[in-house]
Formats: C-alpha cells, structure tokens, sequence
C-alpha cells in the first residue's frame, strides 16, 4: 500500500519509475545569504540582488528578471549559482515562510534571512514542489510566535518523493510554459486596461469624437453640475434588527467600494437588515440609480460608485452610502463610465473636508461638474467602452482558467 502512493496522479507517460523517498538533506547543502538592507539598493546599481521580502511580493517559483541591484562589495556579498533554491529564513506567519524560488543566474546576491539550498534535484521543479505538496510540511518545521523563523537544520529533515532528474525537468518545463501563458495574459490584460484609460482620457476630454449614422457631428457637449440633473438622497438604514420593522436585503459600503456588481449579486450576498416602511421609501434602489461612497480615510480615495441597472426589489442601500438619482435621461452604461473619469475624481478630492477621514457633504457632490453630450452619442461611448471591458473580462477568464488548470495539475502531479 505504500508503493502507492509514490505514484502521482499524473505523470508522463514515458516515466514509470517509482518515485524516490528521502529527505532534503540527501540530496542538498544549506547556507544562509548575506547583508544587503533597503538602503542597499540603488537604481543603477552594478550587481542584481534579492532581498527576503521579494519573495513575498514579486517572485514566484522563478527568479530570472531581477528587481533590485546594489553596490556593495563583492567581498561582503554572498553570490548565487545556477539552479539554487531560496527560501526565507523569517517571516510573519509559517505558511508565508514557506516560500520557495529557483535562481535562474549566477552571480546573484542573496541577502540575509534566506536559506539557499544548493542541490542535485531540477532546481525549478524543487521550487514547484516545495510551494505546492511540502508547503504544509515546511510550515510545521518553522518555529517562532510573533516572528517565524525556518533553518537550514530544519529543512535537511524534509521528507521528499522525487522523480528522476529526467521527469523532473519535463515537469519544470511544462509548469514553466503554463507560468509564461498566465504571465503573457497579465501583460495582454495590463495592456487593454492602460488603452482604455487612454482611451477614455481622450473621450472625455473630447479629443475623441464619435459621428451620427450619416457621419455628422453631434451637439456640443452640455456642462452640468450633478445637481442640476439629479439629487441626492441619504439613508438612515444601518445593521440594526427590530422586530418590528421589515427585513430588506442592504447594499453596504464595502459592495461598492470593491466595484462589485451589484446588480448580478444574488440576493443571498447581500446583508438582510430590518426598516420601517418610510426608510425604504426613500432608501430604496431603482434602475438608473447610482451609490457613492462619500467617505474615506483619504481625500484621494472618495466616490467609487455603482450604478443600478435593474431596479432592486425589497433592497435598500446603507447610511454608510449616498444615493444619486437622476431626473434626466443618461444612457446607463455612460453613467457608469463618466463617475470614474479623472476630473470626477479630481473634483471629489477637492471637495472632501476632515482630518482622520474625510467625507462630502450631498451639497459638495451636488456641485461636481460634468460634461453630457447628446444621449445618442452617450450611446456610442458606452457600447465602444463596454467593448473594451469585455475583452478585459475575456483575458481574466482566461487568466482564472489557467490558473485553475495549474492549481489542479500541482494537487496531481506531486506526492
């Protein structure tokens, strides 16, 4: 029975081998890197480095286009060799220590509070399989309480199943070639989001133009403060229960602030609170409703905003929350796309007054300048932006997809 489970779920079908038990120490020699603080690193520096901390926040399981460089002397350094494995010697939590990368250079310096593990195995596929089947492993072998820290004398009594070298490259290239797939992805989705944010700086500002179905201009766009095609309204709704009040289904702070779609959350993410009758009255959510969020701990950070393409039975939104409603026609996609234009955003920072947080008063928002131009071409904006967003949304399912696809082959393809 224990021959078993030496057999992955997964394999390429040229290796039948059973796969190896020992442990790290077998097959590895640990040191720890050296020096190198935050004042140590300079843009232009002559020497690439890694600091422990980038491992938590730019590395994953390989280390080959280097973040930060310093000149410091050789002589005080501790250099990388091809094929070494890094993983921090302290941290905050034991999962988090239990991070582990593949240098792919020589020549690279290490800093202090990295274990550098120097070893016979395919360095990326060690990265790979100590991240995913050993990280629970690895976590139990830290010690500490408020600092984690991990030591080479720990880590040499790891317990592995390793393939041959053989296998173990294929599965580092084949791991690698999903990475760069989910890498390309990122930049291709990077990359339509800085184009609609050009994009959408140059409609605006009405660089861009778009022309009726017989090619002629439209009117000239109007300027309008908010309050002069809609006004605001508060709520007095909060978390409270009474039993004698109704329950409605509450559209808080944080729905908004996260941009969620609020129109396509089943009603069972939605918080149920109680009110009277006349606070869902004035609190209630109609189709061309738009929330705001009126408050936050920086001026920079007020107005994220959702705008409610259906009305929304028996749902009301939170005091928390201001609402807008207009009383002239604005196309809803346009609505939603001109709140989040930079010289909307600009206006709420102005307008924002406190100290440790700030906030707008419904007399301040009323007073946001914006610029409407005929429902017809709001129309066109709005289809050409959402086309934008859909293709966005495409290459985040992409990128959700690939991830998963990786996720379930890393469960099957280690033991």
């Amino acid at each position: 029975m224990e021959e078993l489970k030496l057999i992955p779920e997964i394999r390429f079908p040229e290796f039948e081998e059973p796969l190896a038990a020992l442990k790290l120490g077998d097959i590895a020699k640990f040191s720890k890197g050296k020096g190198i603080s935050k004042a140590d690193i300079v843009v232009d520096g002559e020497i690439e480095c890694v600091r422990y901390g980038e491992l938590y926040t730019h590395y994953n399981e390989i280390i080959e286009d280097v973040l930060s460089k310093t000149n410091l002397p050789l002589d005080e350094l501790v250099l990388s060799e091809k094929n070494d494995v890094i993983i921090p010697a302290s941290g905050e939590t034991e999962l988090d220590i239990a991070t582990a990368s593949c240098v792919l250079k020589s020549g690279i310096a290490l800093s202090s509070d990295l274990n550098i593990i120097k070893s016979s195995a395919n360095g990326v596929f060690l990265a790979y399989y100590l991240n995913n089947a050993k990280k629970l492993d690895i976590a139990k072998l830290s010690q500490g309480i408020s600092v984690v820290h991990l030591y080479g004398s720990q880590l040499k009594t790891l317990k592995l199943n390793l393939p041959i070298i053989e296998e173990q490259q294929k599965i580092a290239t084949f791991l690698t070639s999903i990475d760069e797939r989910i890498q390309l992805l990122e930049k291709k989705k990077e990359s339509l989001e800085d184009y609609k944010k050009g994009i959408m700086q140059k409609i605006f500002s009405q660089e861009i133009r778009f022309k009726d179905e017989d090619g002629n201009d439209y009117p000239e766009w109007e300027e309008k403060k908010l309050g002069d095609i809609g006004y605001f309204q508060t709520s007095s709704v909060n978390k409270l229960s009474n039993k004698d009040e109704k329950e409605v289904y509450l559209v808080n702070y944080m729905n908004v602030y996260r941009h969620e779609d609020i129109n396509n959350i089943s009603k069972k993410g939605f918080q149920i609170v109680t009110a009277k009758d006349s606070q869902i009255e004035t609190s209630n959510l109609l189709k061309g409703d738009i929330l705001f969020t009126p408050s936050s701990e920086t001026p920079d950070d007020i107005g994220h905003s959702a705008v409610i393409f259906e009305d929304l039975d028996n749902t009301v939104f939170s005091y928390h929350l201001i609402r807008f409603r207009p009383v002239m026609k604005l196309n809803l996609l346009y609505s939603h796309y001109f709140c989040n234009i930079p010289s909307v955003a600009r206006q709420l920072s102005r307008f924002a007054t406190g100290s440790t947080r700030f906030t707008i008063s419904l007399g301040n928002f009323s007073k946001v300048k914006i610029h409407i131009p005929h429902y017809n071409e709001q129309q066109k904006i709005a289809s050409f932006l959402s086309s934008i967003d859909d293709s966005i949304e495409q290459v985040t399912q992409q990128i959700e997809h690939s991830k998963t696809y990786k996720k379930g082959l890393l469960q099957k393809m280690f033991v």
